[in-house]
């Protein structure tokens, strides 16, 4: 983070989070606070190294939630999502989509709320990831791990964000209980109207892009279940969309290699989880869009990088081995409906043909 941005943040949270001395006590200058605040996400240092400070990093990250909130935004009309769709390499894409499990502590007194399948305490993340590696929409809900899902658009950037989902939740059922699902069962996201794909008649919907933890439906595409021959239509598709879903990986990824509070479980209270995380998601964006910070957030060689289907891994997957805390949503598998297969076949068949890349067959 450049020293502007420093600043900048300083200014905005200091109305919110700024105390007056007393006869009783010294209050720690404002910045201060945020300097310990972003240590500890940089770094993760537990608490017995800031025994001073154990109040300090809920409140700060409280309030930068509150300032940086709106960097986090679900489009809210046609065009707004019609430009999110322009970084992707796969057409009628709207944003990926994919959830981890975030390990905590053991809450006290909570039985099994919170303990999942995989036998660990978690929350939820689940989120929606931009083109440009920024989050458009972050959900945060409590698993014992918390449940991260999130909505990625092509610039690395979340759309959107939910955390939280209580781990005893089955994760198939994590996206169900998000408001961006319920809002679009209740058609009132303002999608762009259903296009062919070049050089087809078929008009198809704007997508999302999900993983084996998503339903295969109208507007969420998932790969074909089992192997299939190299070339054939069903490997090509699932190739293609593998390599637009990156964009979440890396962005999820980045964030996790950076913000090292997430190297091991976090030591705190779920409603005090469930701010850090989302802190962490909006600062994400906001370093990403920053013209000080970003290339000090994500430098040359951070992405994975693509040349004619060669891929060079980006730096961030060397720190992200590391890390311990942070696990995929359990693949499920769920009867789609016909009107969701024939969307997905209308797409592998654009795939083997007027959409097809010269070396795709090389690499699929």
């Amino acid at each position: 983070m450049s020293a502007n941005d420093f600043e900048y943040l300083l200014q905005k949270i200091s109305p919110i989070v700024a105390k007056q001395d007393t006869d009783w006590r010294y209050v720690i200058p404002v910045k201060v606070r945020l300097a310990v605040t972003l240590r500890y996400l940089a770094t993760g240092d537990s608490y017995r190294s800031l025994p001073d400070y154990i109040e300090i990093v809920p409140e700060v990250c409280l309030a930068l939630n509150e300032v940086l909130k709106d960097l986090v935004k679900i489009p809210t009309t046609a065009d707004e999502w019609l430009s999110k769709a322009e970084g992707f390499s796969f057409p009628n894409c709207l944003g990926a989509l994919d959830g981890k499990h975030i390990m905590i502590l053991p809450p006290p007194h909570t039985a099994s709320e919170y303990f999942n399948y995989k036998g660990y305490f978690s929350i939820v993340l689940l989120a929606l990831v931009d083109s440009d590696y920024c989050f458009m929409f972050a959900d945060i809900r409590y698993t014992f791990s918390i449940v991260l899902m999130a909505l990625a658009d092509a610039q690395y950037c979340f759309l959107y964000a939910d955390i939280g989902c209580q781990g005893r939740i089955s994760d198939g059922g994590v996206f169900r209980n998000t408001n961006l699902y319920q809002k679009m069962e209740q058609n009132e996201v303002d999608f762009p109207q259903n296009q062919p794909l070049q050089g087809r008649k078929l008009p198809v919907p704007y997508v999302f892009l999900g993983d084996d933890a998503f339903p295969l439906s109208e507007r969420i595409l998932k790969s074909y279940p089992g192997c299939h021959p190299k070339g054939s239509m069903k490997r090509v598709f699932n190739y293609r969309l593998s390599r637009a879903r990156r964009i979440v990986e890396n962005t999820f990824g980045i964030m996790v290699a950076v913000f090292r509070v997430f190297r091991s479980p976090i030591m705190l209270q779920p409603d005090k989880v469930t701010k850090v995380v989302m802190t962490c998601v909006l600062l994400h964006n906001f370093l990403r869009k920053s013209q000080s910070s970003a290339n000090l957030y994500t430098p040359v060689g951070t992405f994975d990088r693509e040349d004619n289907g060669i891929l060079t891994e980006g730096s961030w997957r060397r720190e992200f081995a590391n890390n311990s805390s942070v696990q995929p949503l359990l693949k499920i598998g769920r009867k789609a409906t016909v009107e969701a297969k024939i969307v997905r076949t209308e797409f592998a068949e654009y795939f083997s043909t007027t959409g097809q890349l010269s070396w795709q067959n090389l690499y699929s």
